[in-house]
This record gives C-alpha cells, structure tokens and sequence, in this order.
C-alpha cells in the first residue's frame, strides 16, 4: 500500500446499486466501493469476497471473507464498505488500521 495505487475501484452510487452489491455476479471488478455502508449480505452471492468497513477517514474498521448468503455485523464509525475478489486484501496488503485512499476520477 504506502501510497501505491493497488486497484480500480467500481462506486456503487445509487441505492439500487449499493443494494445489489456483487449479487450475481460471475465475474467480479476489481474492488467496488459501497458508500454509504457500514455492513453487508451475501445474499444471492455465488463466490466468497473480501470485504472491508472504513470510517469517513479512510480507515480500514474490519476486513472478513463473506461467504454466500453470509452477512457482516453493522460497524459503529461505518462510511463505507470496499468489496474485492477473495485474496485481494492480502495482495495488497489491507487491513484492519490501514488507511485507504479512495481516488474518484470523472
């Protein structure tokens, strides 16, 4: 991490996408930013994921394996909520006390 870009990040920018999450998806992006969120479901997921809570600074709260129909308890500070492909977290190095930084482009 240290300031390195690690992933392109998809934003979820409506209710109805933050809703649908990676619900159904065979093929996963890179990283998808949930915002606002401070907890999440695996509900109709068909793979495990990573996912992260971050407070409004960036900080990483929690990260966990979501297994399908699985959910994440609401965390107290909750901004947003990051989902990546399962092992992504450990390639790039994120976890719980890292801070990201969350570059919106256009």
């Amino acid at each position: 991490m240290d300031g390195a870009v690690v992933a392109p990040i998809l934003v979820a920018q409506t209710y109805a996408a933050r809703l649908r999450g990676l619900i159904g998806r065979r093929v996963l992006p890179d990283a998808l930013l949930l915002r606002p969120a401070n907890s999440v479901h695996g509900v109709g997921m068909l793979v495990s994921i990573d996912v992260a809570v971050l407070d409004s600074r960036g900080t990483v709260l929690v990260t966990k394996v979501l297994r399908p129909f699985g959910m994440t308890r609401p965390h107290r500070g909750g901004d947003a909520v990051v989902e990546a492909p399962r092992g992504s977290f450990a390639r790039w190095g994120l976890t719980a006390g890292a801070v990201a930084t969350i570059e919106i482009r256009g």
